[in-house]
């Protein structure tokens, strides 16, 4: 067999190819480079696409760091073989099996199993192919990897594109539409946006991500935050604050507010709180607080002032950029939390932290909220980028930012976004 080509086993040249919907643009390409007998073709799909093999999470869990193959007897080859799975053909989450991540650089190079001599991909679906591991083979899959890596033409090295599965697996109606919130990073990470059968980047990837950006490595700890999402409690107060101010004042006057008009009436709100007698619940009981110092009042003044500035040239740069509408402001970056709210159900999903049920009312909460709080996709989108520059970007305007931006473009325009297809209010 030439160029690692592979066994497509029980199909003859004159059999037509039966009738498959496949469930994504991966499991498609391999499948029809299947039928054409285009083994190269099929090679290439394989580079870059993520492979998965499904493991004991017992096993995983006991052994942190470590990935086995398990090789299973196939009389197709009369053979061990390693089974794995494309991303569209992983099966709904389940709590004793994982599913770890894979690629075929990582068979090629790093894989060994002298036990195993035959690989089979998405075994017993239409796109199922069989294939031999022995040295020369993998030195072709090589080949492969590497001729992607140099023509810049996998989809690592892609512009961001929306990516989403097809079929009985996809989120319809309101989960689709909560599925929506997080579609801007979906877009940015290169994620499938509309599976309900979330992996992610397999179980020891997703619970990475959680340990290394949230710190969670417990289910409790993953419910905490999923609440304080839904709640919007992640939210800075500082921000909430000014913004309130704003729309207060826009309902009061009836239009458009001034910097100036802003900045002078947060410090009017500010200053009258600290005058005032306060409150607080302590061990001993309530307590009386007098009035606060005025250098800790002056201090707070500047960083609201700051604050203000800060979010006036986002702004700014939102509307030069197509992010907001000429005229239009952003109520409350609340969207940020609910955005990552349905985004740590699929993480938790993936991790294992909670179940499918658990985690699809977590965005089916969260879709409810975002109805309740905003008008449209777009003003939603803004209020999440908002949030999200304010907390990383620095007024850089770089990576941060200007991944979202392409995000939202490709969000506003793809025909097949849920941004254009589903509708903001039912």
């Amino acid at each position: 067999m030439g160029d690692g080509e592979g066994i497509a086993v029980g199909r003859t040249e004159h059999q037509a190819p039966p009738a498959w919907q496949a469930p994504g643009v991966v499991e498609r390409t391999l499948y029809e480079a299947k039928l054409r007998g285009d083994w190269p073709a099929f090679f290439d799909a394989l580079a870059e696409a993520d492979l998965f093999m499904a493991e004991s999470r017992e096993w995983v869990d006991a052994h942190p760091g470590r990935v086995r193959s398990n090789g299973y007897w196939y009389s197709q080859v009369r053979a061990n073989c390693l089974p794995l799975l494309t991303e569209g053909m992983l099966p709904a989450p389940d709590p004793e099996t994982v599913f770890t991540y894979a690629s075929l650089d990582w068979l090629a190079d790093r894989w060994q199993d002298s036990a195993i001599s035959w690989i089979v991909v998405n075994p017993g679906s239409p796109c199922e192919v069989f294939f031999p591991a022995t040295p020369a083979h993998r030195a072709l899959w090589r080949q492969h990897v590497q001729r992607l890596a140099q023509c810049d033409c996998g989809r690592s090295h892609d512009k961001m594109r929306l990516r989403a599965l097809e079929g009985d697996m996809t989120a319809s109606g309101a989960l689709a539409h909560g599925l929506g919130l997080i579609g801007l990073l979906s877009v940015s990470n290169g994620d499938l946006w509309n599976t309900r059968a979330y992996h992610g980047t397999g179980y020891t990837g997703e619970k990475g991500r959680l340990k290394e950006w949230w710190g969670i490595t417990s289910r409790e700890e993953w419910r905490h935050y999923q609440e304080q999402l839904l709640e919007a409690d992640q939210v800075s107060g500082a921000w909430e604050f000014v913004l309130g101010v704003r729309r207060a004042l826009s309902r009061e006057y009836g239009g458009h507010v001034e910097v100036d008009q802003w900045r002078k009436a947060a410090e009017q709100v500010l200053r009258r709180g600290a005058e005032g007698t306060e409150y607080r619940l302590s061990a001993d009981g309530v307590t009386k607080v007098g009035p606060r110092d005025s250098a800790d009042v002056t201090a707070q003044i500047a960083g609201v002032q700051r604050l203000i500035g800060r979010i006036a040239r986002y702004e700014k740069r939102f509307r030069a950029d197509g992010l907001l509408a000429e005229g239009k402001f952003i109520p409350t970056v609340e969207a940020w939390d609910y955005g990552r709210a349905v985004g740590m159900a699929r993480w938790g999903l993936g991790a294992r932290y909670c179940d499918q049920r658990e985690a699809e009312d977590a965005i089916l909460r969260a879709s409810r909220l975002g109805r309740a709080n905003y008008r449209s996709w777009e003003e939603f989108s803004a209020s999440y980028i908002l949030g999200r520059c304010l907390h990383f970007d620095e007024e850089e305007f770089g990576k941060w930012y200007q991944d979202m931006l392409e995000a939202h473009r490709i969000l506003t325009t793809d025909p097949t976004s849920p941004w254009l297809t589903i509708p903001w209010k039912q």
